[in-house]
């Protein structure tokens, strides 16, 4: 998959794709379905998308909100067949009326060939196109367009039904609705270093930016991206501020089961696959050594029936 962060002077191998468009937080099942509609024998396969999100344009006070940072919803398009990525800066896209937002970047600029969107589609400044303006548009400036519908069911899939249920503490409705695992992915960061003194040394993973699911311990699976030992691991993690030490601001820190090496630096992706219990303080080490012992034995009989990665 290529990216592309602007929309002018693309190479002649760029243009002509069939393309959604959208924000595509956290690419859960509704985007894969906007996605099968984009799919086409004779153009490749692209994403428009925004850089920052708008929320965080126009609400910029709200708490952080995003299910995926950019780079882990790339990964996850390009998994899913996505040939071209156009991740569009939305301070030089939201002053454009809606007209120059057709004409100057979905025909001029990317040369796109077919369009697909949510039958709520609004752009252009001050939201003033609509489907109706998308689909007249594209009828005089050379694209076609393809609604596609919410996805329904008991529960409609949205990102907003994926936050609630990950801030209730259930992953695996979040993971029924996103259509795999929700993720949390990233370097790995220098910590403390207490849990290698406690006989569980972690992999601590910023979570800065991000909504945050219920804090408390997960059995997880955890893929590492780069290095000798690349590749699918079990293991567990706790997501919080630490009360016990002092701390304040919430990372994940996860216990890879069967695993040795160094991964500072290195990417991994942490997989939410069920919460096991609730953030605490313990009274001295040895009770907290305790509960880790059985935090993992109860990950592991967790993740024992589960076939890796999603």
């Amino acid at each position: 998959m290529r990216i592309f962060r602007d929309h002018r002077a693309l190479p002649a191998d760029a243009r002509g794709a069939s393309a959604a468009i959208g924000n595509f937080d956290g690419v859960h099942r509704g985007h894969q379905h906007v996605l099968d509609l984009a799919r086409r024998d004779d153009a490749p396969l692209g994403v428009v998308t925004f850089e920052p999100h708008p929320r965080e344009v126009f609400r910029p006070d709200d708490p952080p909100f995003r299910l995926m940072s950019p780079a882990a919803r790339a990964a996850r398009l390009e998994k899913l067949g996505v040939d071209l990525l156009f991740e569009l800066p939305f301070p030089e896209i939201a002053p454009l009326s809606a007209e120059a937002f057709m004409a100057d970047v979905l025909a001029g600029g990317l040369g796109l060939s077919h369009v697909v969107v949510g039958a709520d589609f609004r752009f252009g400044k001050g939201r003033a196109g609509d489907v109706a303006a998308l689909r007249e548009g594209g009828a005089r400036l050379g694209f076609d367009v393809t609604t596609a519908e919410l996805l329904g069911g008991e529960t409609p899939v949205s990102s907003t039904a994926i936050r609630r249920a990950l801030s209730e503490g259930r992953p695996r409705d979040a993971a029924a609705m996103l259509g795999h695992w929700h993720r949390v992915v990233g370097p790995v960061l220098h910590g403390e270093k207490r849990g290698r003194d406690l006989g569980y040394p972690t992999a601590n993973l910023s979570v800065d930016g991000l909504h945050l699911p219920r804090l408390g311990v997960y059995a997880v699976l955890v893929d590492v991206l780069e290095g000798p030992q690349a590749g699918s691991y079990r293991g567990v993690a706790s997501l919080g501020v630490r009360p016990m030490f002092g701390e304040n601001t919430p990372n994940l820190e996860t216990f890879l089961f069967d695993f040795a090496g160094d991964l500072y630096g290195r990417p991994i992706s942490v997989a939410l696959v069920e919460f096991l219990r609730p953030e605490a303080s313990f009274d001295g080490l040895p009770a907290l050594i305790a509960q880790m012992d059985d935090d993992s034995a109860r990950a592991r009989a967790a993740l024992a029936a589960e076939p890796g990665d999603v």
